[in-house]
């Protein structure tokens, strides 16, 4: 599937970029369906990765959705090209955010959970730059908006984040102050962080921050758990608090 992403120049030239997102695997639910999640992968992997690992998780009433990333060139590899949900040059609250590629792949994402029937529960989550993608899609949710302005066209009902940081995290509080309704769908917004200690790819600091401005800005209904020694990779410990905090928000069924 292809998106094209525009942003405005002087006069009246605009430029338009195409970015084609690979295969996507789905993960049939075992038993009832009840919800169905979008899980983003890390930057140079690919939906298949993360499928084999979900279809193991003790989560019968899940349909998991994993697309696979543009092949894109990444200014943080010096320009080579790998799979990516959006342009990244250093990991950072600091670093500028590529709002073209998130909004496309925040896109891409809504578009597969919006065939999915009205009575199911939809959710996203990621690892690294996928757990990005998820909360960026986060903040669309709750001001019902990409960055450009566009409509944000479904409602979800958790987020999660494995390894991973808030891109455009700079105005995001600013932004919850001037909108009511904003704030209430921040704070009811679940959202499950995990980050481990001896993270050397995205450090420890960045989650953490993530979670603290995530926080304050409103969302209230927010969970952060660290893992001493994890690296950049997850755990059974890790993922088995994924399965019962996805239990529980979501009402599942056993």
């Amino acid at each position: 599937m292809s998106f094209n992403g525009s942003s405005g120049s002087s006069g009246s030239r605009t430029s338009i970029r195409t970015f084609e997102f690979g295969r996507t695997h789905v993960v049939r639910p075992r038993g009832q369906h009840q919800a169905t999640i979008v899980w983003l992968h890390g930057l140079g992997d690919k939906g298949s990765s993360w499928s084999q690992l979900l279809e193991t998780l003790p989560l019968p009433n899940i349909k998991w959705i994993c697309p696979t990333a543009p092949t894109r060139p990444v200014a943080l590899f010096g320009g080579f090209p790998c799979t990516a949900w959006f342009d990244v040059g250093d990991i950072s609250e600091d670093g500028p955010d590529d709002l073209e590629g998130l909004d496309a792949s925040a896109a891409h994402v809504a578009n597969l959970l919006s065939t999915e029937p009205t009575d199911i529960k939809l959710g996203i989550g990621g690892f690294s730059m996928g757990a990005a993608t998820a909360l960026y899609s986060a903040t669309c949710q709750i001001f019902k908006q990409y960055g450009n302005g566009n409509p944000y066209p479904v409602n979800l009902s958790a987020i999660v984040g494995l390894s991973g940081w808030l891109p455009c995290s700079r105005n995001l509080k600013n932004r919850l102050d001037v909108s009511r309704e904003a704030g209430r769908r921040a704070a009811s917004l679940p959202i499950l962080l995990c980050h481990g200690l001896g993270d050397d790819v995205v450090a420890y600091s960045h989650g953490e921050k993530s979670a603290q401005t995530l926080s304050s800005a409103g969302f209230q209904n927010l969970t952060f758990k660290s893992y001493n020694g994890l690296g950049h990779y997850t755990i059974p410990q890790e993922t088995n608090e994924v399965c019962h905090w996805l239990t529980a928000v979501l009402g599942l069924e056993g």
